[in-house]
């Protein structure tokens, strides 16, 4: 269905749901995150859609040909840090609480990307629904206090983000909760590389809505044509295709299995891969 022209998108404030974080907010839209008393900047935008259907990219095993790259979007879990152990390990210590049998971890892996209470919903199973509300908070607890406890980068990430940051706009769309988010960057300092981050709860949808990399390319002031959402999942083509940017799907990470049916422009194996593929005059 076509839009109407320039609907209004308000991205509400969001709010920092991890235990022992709190919020303060301070005139001209800042908020204080604790406990690292971080000054975020998240305003209460106004965004303007222009009523246009996208252009969808052209699906070939490359860039298109139509220009340089100046914003790069990125997944986190599966893209950017391989945080799939502390997961499994949390949602494992929720289903024993519960008297359930914890599950493989290569299971729990595959219920990832869609956001924390939806990767409860499929390990708690449908007969369980009356609890998952129980279950979500158990585990959202858990998780935050073990956050960091084997999660690190992928390889070359870090070094490669601080080797571009100058060249690149680059931001982070994730669906993972907007205070965990915060956290883990913050934990592996990597928060400085991105002018703009969003969890799954910073606006009223997630992947593969197109909301959150459309209000990224607005508050940058970036045409679609200029920007690339790098992702591990399904989810991350196709908010990209949504939104008329260009998608670049790692291999390495969660969700690659879902490419065969919803082909990214191109992929990489591994990180520093990227750099390569886009680099102008390549």
């Amino acid at each position: 269905m076509v839009p109407s022209p320039s609907p209004v998108l308000t991205v509400p404030p969001f709010f920092l749901t991890l235990p022992g974080l709190s919020t303060a907010r301070f005139a001209g839209g800042f908020t204080a995150c604790g406990p690292c008393g971080a000054r975020l900047r998240r305003p209460d935008t106004v965004f303007r859609y222009n009523g246009k259907m996208p252009k969808r990219p052209p699906r070939k095993g490359d860039l298109p040909k139509d220009g340089v790259r100046r914003l790069l979007v990125f997944d986190l879990d599966g893209t950017l840090i391989d945080s799939k152990t502390d997961m499994a390990n949390s949602v494992n210590h929720t289903l024993t609480t519960f008297g359930l049998k914890p599950l493989p971890h290569p299971t729990i892996f595959r219920y990832v990307g869609n956001g924390a209470a939806m990767l409860i919903r499929r390990s708690l199973g449908a007969e369980r629904e009356a609890v998952l509300r129980e279950a979500l908070h158990l585990f959202l607890d858990h998780y935050g206090r073990h956050l960091l406890a084997t999660t690190l980068p992928y390889p070359g990430v870090e070094e490669c983000l601080r080797e571009h940051m100058d060249a690149y706009e680059m931001a982070l769309l994730t669906n993972k909760p907007i205070g965990m988010t915060r956290a883990i960057l913050d934990g592996l300092s990597l928060s400085e590389y991105f002018v703009e981050v969003y969890g799954g709860d910073s606006f009223g949808t997630k992947k593969p809505d197109p909301e959150g990399l459309r209000a990224i390319l607005s508050g940058q002031g970036v045409d679609p044509a200029e920007a690339l959402m790098v992702g591990d999942s399904v989810n991350d083509v196709l908010a990209g295709r949504r939104a008329g940017v260009a998608t670049c799907g790692v291999t390495y990470g969660l969700g690659a299995e879902g490419f065969a049916l919803h082909p990214p422009d191109f992929t990489i194996d591994r990180f520093p891969e990227l750099f390569d593929r886009i680099r102008p005059g390549r």
